[in-house]
C-alpha cells in the first residue's frame, strides 16, 4: 500500500503541475522570434516558452535538455554533419534570438555536450570512427564569445596529440573544467565544485574563463 500511496501523491502531482504549466502557456503572449521546423528548433522553441514563463512557475533557475541524434556518423559523415549542423546552427540562433526578444540574454546559456568526438582519419564508408577530443559551442550573453578556449591539436596521424594513431585527439582541457566554468556561473561555490567534480583538483585551471 505505501508504493500505491507513493505513486497516486506522484501522479496527482504530475497533473496538478500539467494543469499550473498548460494555464501558464496559454496565457504567455506568443514569441515573435520563428524557430525553424526541426526536431531540434521546436525543443529550443519549448525551453524558450518555458524560460518566458518561469515566473508564473515561480522558478528561479532552470535547465532543460534538448537533444539532436545522428552523430555516430561510421559512413556517409559529411552529408550527414553538414545536415546536422545546419540544423544546430539555426534552432541555436533562433533560440537566442528569443532571449533577446524576453530580455534574458544574459540569464541565459545554450551549451553542447557530447558522449564522443570522431576520428581524423576516415575508415572506409566515408565516415570515421569513436574518439576522444572534440570541440562544444557555448552562446548566450553571459559568454566571452568570439574566441577559443584550449588549443586545437596538431593535426597528424601518430602525432603528439594523437592518442592511437587514428586521430583519437587528447583533449587540451577536461570535461570537468568545462562544466565546473559553466557551474560556477550558475551559482555553484567551491565547496560545491569540489564535491560535484572531484577530480577538478587535478587541473591548474578550474575555471576557463569563458564566462563574465
Amino acid at each position: 500500500m505505501t508504493l500505491v500511496h507513493a505513486a497516486n501523491s506522484a501522479l496527482g502531482q504530475g497533473l496538478h503541475d500539467d494543469a499550473r504549466l498548460s494555464k501558464a502557456l496559454a496565457g504567455a503572449p506568443a514569441l515573435q522570434t520563428v524557430f525553424p521546423t526541426t526536431g531540434i528548433g521546436q525543443q529550443l522553441l519549448q525551453v524558450a516558452r518555458l524560460i518566458q514563463v518561469r515566473r508564473q512557475l515561480g522558478m528561479r533557475r532552470q535547465i532543460f535538455f534538448a537533444s539532436l541524434g545522428g552523430f555516430d556518423t561510421h559512413s556517409g559523415q559529411l552529408a550527414t554533419q553538414d545536415s546536422l549542423f545546419t540544423q544546430l546552427s539555426a534552432a541555436a540562433s533562433a533560440f537566442h534570438d528569443a532571449t533577446l526578444e524576453l530580455g534574458v540574454d544574459r540569464q541565459v546559456t545554450l551549451f553542447t555536450e557530447s558522449d564522443f568526438n570522431r576520428t581524423f582519419q576516415p575508415n572506409g564508408n566515408a565516415g570515421t570512427d569513436h574518439a576522444w577530443g572534440g570541440h562544444h559551442v557555448v552562446l548566450g550573453g553571459a559568454v566571452r564569445g568570439g574566441d577559443l578556449y584550449g588549443r586545437f591539436p596538431a593535426f597528424a596521424l601518430g602525432g603528439p596529440d594523437d592518442a592511437a594513431n587514428e586521430g583519437r585527439w587528447i583533449p587540451a582541457v577536461s570535461v570537468d573544467q568545462y562544466a565546473a566554468t559553466l557551474a560556477s556561473w550558475f551559482g555553484v561555490d567551491a565547496a560545491g565544485l569540489a564535491a560535484v567534480f572531484p577530480n577538478l583538483s587535478n587541473f591548474e585551471t578550474p575555471n576557463l574563463g569563458f564566462m563574465l
